[in-house]
């Protein structure tokens, strides 16, 4: 009997072609946690981890034990299914060809080895052909759920290369439908985006395929002042030329060519080897070895994974090998200090990619905002490339695992302090774990770094490397001290160590494992001179990743000249590392021992007002760099106190923006922390400040955490006004995430705390802002009695910014409800006094408001005009959902216009940019855009695809507008795909 297994879609199991019952949701993820690793073994424990996680039943073995007798019986008639017991797991034996996932995998391995494209592509149509939904559909496990992603990011790296094949043997027509939905699901895929344009150029819509061009290179070009790709310059010429081989097959733009690796930057970014390297000859040994594994198995990825306690040397043994092989890799080396056990802010896999697909090539607009997507660019750029990447000090599983290439030919050397078991369960990770220094290893690293002294005393010298612990960060800071003291006796060194060691092991109750660490680290701290002494202390109060010169300044109160000394002789001593001009950081251990410093020694008011002098300087910093970048937005800021110590100068834009970038994760850290401990006008003055710059950069995520530290922070001293209005700012962000509910609850609350306050603005901005929620909602009238009273306020309080954004949100919601005159008129009055005061933000969105309803009324020509005006507004202010919002109503103007290619152009920009901002309400309009103008040009079936895709995030969301213009598109579609039978004529006798 012929047994054939589904989990590339619902999880199904057909025996001789008939559907068999596999029992309820559990027991099937039982079968699928023996069918992914069919005919291997999986032991009980990994069962047990992957159907129920963390969280297993009290008798979790007896229940895996009854679902494998029920699964038994299932199969029991099958001859080609056995499901086996083996010591400590158990074996599901089964034709792996029987198996989707199995048959996906040797089905893309054959196109891989395939002799001609023509062969190659019917493979991969076939093994695309095997899906049929969203793998494990139903299924919702944590292991289920990153096996999940994975084999997401497997298929679409499998559909680009089935684009490069299908565009090479000139299958443009066939493709243009699928490329055009894949845009709007990876929008910023340079590699899809140039596929798109070959077909589009192909299939005769030279424009189309030159507007796709220049709205890449257009945003390039203002945003980070960059050009696209040689490939996409290469096509781009080609189109403007005519180049006869564009008519044909053409390998212009396939980014799987060697002339892509020849022209792809190869980044160089591992750090300098580690000073005075000994030892480790097994380790090497065994990771050489791993080495040689990949190259005789180059169909997979060998990640290998150091693991050992803090200060091991995990790092420099990684660094060294990695320097030693890096010649094996020729296009290049990727390195990423993941921070794992920083206190405050590890870094994340999203940040970690971006870092990676920078170093790529890859412009910074066009990097993904959502984690997968990011990942499959970062695997779709990586593939082809024989790259070594390091992932250094890691955390957990999941913060490595979005990191691994696709790739066969990259090798992935992680180090972290836990043995991160899910990669080689799941990975095929090898773990090598780090242990202590060999007492001749510690003997003979003292030697290299001291020196014959070594030799002279080498009983103090053997001591003293077991007062360091065999560790050799201890050893590393223990030398230098000694180094210094060239006149001191080692004996003497040791000696003192050991006073240092009993005195910590009496604070510490002799419990603390690293009191020797720490007596290492005290020993060298209490040589340094005053100034960098306490320095050192403050450092490990600093909330952030790193730190420069200025934040040194201004937790000491000195110049930025003084601390940059300090800072260098810290990095001398090796209790901070150099990690870029100007800029330092701390290993954990030492900013933990620096913390615990700062705690015993200094004053708890000392310690407040560094952290006053800190945050103080940040944000001065952060208020005049968003004041270069949204002049318009000055009467918005907070009043603030200039700082006591040093600001950059970030007085221009492109600095300003620079700034920003580089201390935003600083500044988040340093919000939360404030809100933490005590400083609460200086988390909420900051969320106040950065309000503009979060919102149209699309920081949504960190939005979220600033906001809610700064509401905490406001409860916490019962500052009622700036808890208003950091609940405003929490609305704003919940409404472009399409959390409504919860953004007109904030809003409400707001509102409340303003009126009890009398905070006459503040009340108005929150009604503003709550319209704006009903406006998306539908709730057109609701909407507009919220816009009205907020008018009224701004009126009594004379308040000409507050009162063009209420005319501006009146004129919106009017145009929804068809009063179009109304409308117009609101649209124009905002736009004088936006004008009046020099608000080019407002400007913007006023000129947009007004040509959204001049298309309504059918003039074409205004509307054009003004839309131009407010893109051109939105580019220079850098409002990214701006942009966004004037591209969907330029395709609706397009659209009435009969230009259904152009609108679609117009729909696909707006799509890409709310899909940045993460603005699922714009996401919704722009798809049902996209399914509008695929319908007018008789795509129904991509008309179809648009507008469900519109639905579902419209339904999720409760937009209840765009549920039904995505209702309405359906409909047509469908009749348009299948028209009903025509009427039979009577038949005349």
């Amino acid at each position: 009997m012929a047994t054939q297994f589904q989990v590339l879609g619902d999880v199904k199991v057909r025996v001789d072609g008939r559907a068999v019952d596999v029992g309820h949701s559990r027991q099937r993820c039982v079968l699928v946690a023996l069918l992914v690793d069919a005919n291997r073994q999986v032991p009980v424990d990994q069962l047990v981890d992957r159907v129920w996680a963390h969280a297993p039943p009290q008798r979790a073995r007896g229940a895996l034990y009854n679902y494998l007798s029920r699964l038994r019986q299932v199969f029991a008639g099958s001859d080609d299914v056995r499901i086996v017991r083996q010591l400590g797991g158990y074996v599901l034996h089964v034709d792996a060809l029987a198996v989707d996932l199995h048959e996906f995998h040797h089905l893309v391995g054959q196109a891989q080895a395939a002799d001609n494209d023509g062969e190659a592509l019917a493979l991969l149509e076939q093994a695309l052909g095997l899906w049929r939904g969203e793998a494990f559909a139903t299924l919702d496990t944590p292991w289920l759920n990153t096996v999940r992603s994975f084999l997401d990011r497997q298929r679409l790296a499998v559909e680009l290369d089935r684009n490069d094949l299908a565009l090479r043997r000139g299958d443009h027509s066939r493709l243009l439908a699928e490329l055009t939905a894949g845009t709007a699901s990876h929008p910023l895929d340079e590699r899809l985006a140039g596929q798109l344009i070959l077909a589009l150029y192909r299939g005769g819509r030279q424009a189309e395929a030159l507007a796709h061009y220049e709205r890449m290179r257009r945003r390039l070009a203002d945003e980070l002042g960059a050009d696209p790709s040689p490939p996409l310059q290469d096509l781009h010429r080609q189109i403007l030329t005519a180049d006869p081989t564009l008519a044909g097959p053409s390998p212009a733009i396939a980014h799987s060519s060697s002339e892509r690796l020849e022209r792809a930057p190869v980044p160089r970014q591992l750090p300098a080897p580690p000073r005075s390297f000994v030892g480790r000859t097994r380790e090497l040994i065994q990771l050489n070895d791993v080495l040689e594994t990949a190259d005789d198995q180059p169909t997979t990825v060998i990640v290998s994974a150091v693991s050992g306690t803090a200060g091991v040397g995990k790092t420099a043994l990684a660094l060294y090998w990695a320097h030693l092989i890096a010649d094996r890799f020729p296009h290049g080396q990727l390195y990423v200090n993941l921070r794992g056990y920083d206190q405050d802010q590890p870094m994340t896999a999203a940040d970690a990619l971006a870092g990676f697909l920078r170093a790529l090539g890859v412009a910074g607009q066009d990097i993904p905002f959502d984690l997968d997507e990011r990942a499959a660019r970062y695997r779709t750029e990586i593939a082809g490339r024989r790259m070594l990447v390091v992932l250094d000090n890691a955390s957990s599983v999941e913060q490595v695992r979005p990191l691994l290439p696709g790739a066969p030919s990259c090798l992935v050397l992680t180090t972290s302090r836990d043995s991160l078991a899910g990669l080689v369960a799941l990975d095929g990770a090898s773990r090598l774990n780090l242990d202590l220094l060999p007492q001749t290893d510690a003997f003979t690293l003292l030697h290299r770094l001291i020196g014959q002294r070594v030799e002279v005393e080498p009983r103090a010298a053997a001591v003293l490397a077991e007062q360091c612990v065999r560790l050799p960060l201890a050893l590393r800071v223990a030398a230098e001290l000694a180094a210094s003291r060239p006149e001191c006796p080692l004996a003497d060194l040791v000696a003192e160590l050991a006073d240092e060691q009993r005195r910590l092991d009496q604070l510490d109750g002799g419990d603390d494992p690293h009191s020797a660490v720490a007596a290492v680290f005290s020993w060298s701290y209490r040589q340094l001179t005053t100034d960098i002494g306490r320095l050192f202390r403050l450092l490990g109060l600093h909330a952030g990743p790193d730190v420069d010169a200025y934040a040194a300044a201004a937790l000491i109160d000195t110049t930025v000249d003084h601390a940059r000394q300090l800072m260098d002789r810290l990095a001398r001593a090796h209790l901070v590392e150099r990690k870029g001009r100007d800029r330092y950081d701390m290993h954990d251990l030492l900013r933990a021992y620096a913390h615990r410093e700062a705690h015993s020694q200094d004053h708890p008011q000392y310690r407040k007002e560094a952290l006053t002098r800190l945050f103080d300087y940040y944000l001065t910093a952060a208020a005049t760099a968003t004041k270069a970048l949204y002049p318009s937005e000055l009467h918005r800021q907070p009043d603030l106190e200039p700082a006591h110590t040093p600001v950059p100068s970030v007085h221009d834009p492109i600095t300003a923006q620079s700034w920003l970038n580089i201390e935003r994760n600083n500044l988040v850290a340093c919000c939360v922390h404030a809100a933490r401990h005590g400083l609460s006008a200086h988390a909420t003055r900051l969320a106040k400040t950065l309000f503009r710059f979060l919102d149209t950069g699309g920081y949504c995520t960190d939005a979220l955490t600033i906001y809610t530290s700064a509401v905490r922070a406001a409860r916490d001293t019962d500052d009622q006004s700036a808890e208003a209005y950091a609940l405003f700012d929490l609305g704003i962000v919940h409404m472009v995430h399409g959390h409504y509910d919860d953004a007109v609850a904030h809003h409400a609350l707001a509102i409340a705390l303003h009126r009890e306050t009398g905070d006459q603005a503040g009340e108005a901005y929150a009604l503003w802002g709550a319209g704006i929620v009903y406006r998306r909602q539908g709730h057109h009238q609701t909407s507009a009695q919220n816009h009205r009273q907020a008018l009224t306020l701004f009126r009594e309080i004379e308040d000409r910014y507050g009162e063009a954004d209420a005319l501006q949100g009146l004129g919106l919601v009017e145009a929804r409800l068809g009063e179009y005159g109304a409308a117009a008129d609101h649209h124009r009055q905002a736009l004088t006094l936006f004008r009046d005061t020099g608000d080019r933000y407002g400007e913007a969105h006023a000129l947009h408001g007004l040509g959204s309803v001049e298309t309504r009324l059918g003039q074409y020509g205004p509307a054009a005009a003004h839309h131009r005006q407010a893109l051109a507004l939105f580019l220079e202010t850098r409002d990214l959902r701006g942009q966004a919002h004037v591209h969907d109503t330029f395709g609706l103007l397009e659209a009435k216009l009969g230009n259904h290619q152009a609108a679609a152009v117009h729909h696909q920009e707006a799509h890409t940019l709310h899909h940045e901002t993460g603005d699922r309400h714009g996401e919704a309009s722009a798809l049902n855009g996209l399914g509008e103008a695929a319908l007018a040009i008789g795509e129904s079936d991509e008309a179809r695809a648009r507008h469900a895709a519109a639905l579902s995030i419209a339904t999720e969301i409760g937009a209840q507008e765009e549920q039904a213009r995505a209702h309405k598109g359906l409909a047509l579609a469908h009749r348009r795909a299948d028209p009903p039978p025509r009427a039979r004529s009577p038949v005349q006798t």
